[in-house]
């Protein structure tokens, strides 16, 4: 099968090309900065904020697939990433006209409030920023065949819950407080073998998440201790959309996640 990476050289990008090589893929991968060569896969060269050269890269490489790996965080920036989330993928999608499948990057925490954790039917939540979650879902729906994985919060090497990341840092200077907000975590690695799965499932939102949503009083201070973090500050307040997914879909559709809690994932 041939695959177009957009997001290639990002954490879970990076992840994910080797998995697909070894399926036996053809893998045209996405960079934006000049003189990139990534091993045994095509590099190409282009801005998805620039339609013209994103155009031409992907019916250049006539994928039948395309991945849609595009975040913008390493600096925190969310209007960024709002931006690469509306623009980019709207510029992403234009381009794969005539392409069989997309499969495309989305979260896990934006669901409407309500008890216990949210499955995929459950709407986006009418009270919080959802428009460009939104914008990238249904641009991406305008595909003939579509997977919207909707991720958990990202754990493990070069993401922000690690012992150089970001979260790690602020665990270490006292700023993080476990409140009974919940969360559904996923490592890395589980992401990306799950972006592998989705090339065989139909048309849908699929959470992917660890078997665990649980309230930061019970997992913050797991990973403050895992990244040599103090025990967090305790507070009792919680934001009614904090539920966690429900990870069920996945698991039915084959998906089994090497780390299947935060719990045995952080020590490791």
């Amino acid at each position: 099968m041939r695959i177009f990476v957009a997001g290639a050289t990002g954490v879970l990008g990076r992840r994910l090309l080797p998995l697909l090589l070894a399926e036996g893929h053809q893998i045209t991968a996405l960079t934006r900065k000049p003189g990139t060569v990534l091993p045994d896969v095509e590099t190409v060269q282009a801005d998805v904020f620039d339609r013209a050269s994103l155009i031409e890269a992907v019916q250049q490489a006539q994928p039948d697939v395309v991945m849609h790996q595009l975040t913008d965080l390493a600096g925190r920036d969310f209007a960024a990433n709002a931006r690469i989330r509306i623009t980019g993928t709207r510029n992403l999608v234009d381009a794969a006209e005539g392409v069989r499948k997309i499969i495309a990057q989305s979260i896990a925490w934006m669901y409407a409030p309500g008890a216990g954790p949210a499955t995929e039917d459950v709407p986006l939540d009418p009270d919080r920023d959802v428009a460009a979650v939104e914008a990238l879902e249904n641009t991406v729906r305008e595909a003939p065949e579509w997977v919207v994985l909707r991720y958990g919060l990202f754990y493990g090497p070069g993401t922000w819950y690690h012992t150089d990341g970001l979260m790690a840092d602020a665990a270490r200077k006292g700023e993080l407080i476990a409140t009974g907000d919940v969360s559904s975590f996923v490592h890395i690695d589980d992401a990306a073998s799950a972006a592998v799965a989705a090339l065989g499932w139909k048309s849908g939102a699929v959470n992917v998440a660890d078997d665990e949503p649980a309230a930061a009083h019970d997992w913050l201070p797991a990973f403050c201790s895992s990244v040599g973090a103090p025990p967090p500050g305790q507070a009792t307040d919680r934001n009614p959309w904090a539920r966690g997914a429900d990870n069920r879909r996945a698991r039915q559709l084959g998906w089994v996640p090497r780390f299947p809690s935060w719990r045995t994932g952080f020590g490791a």
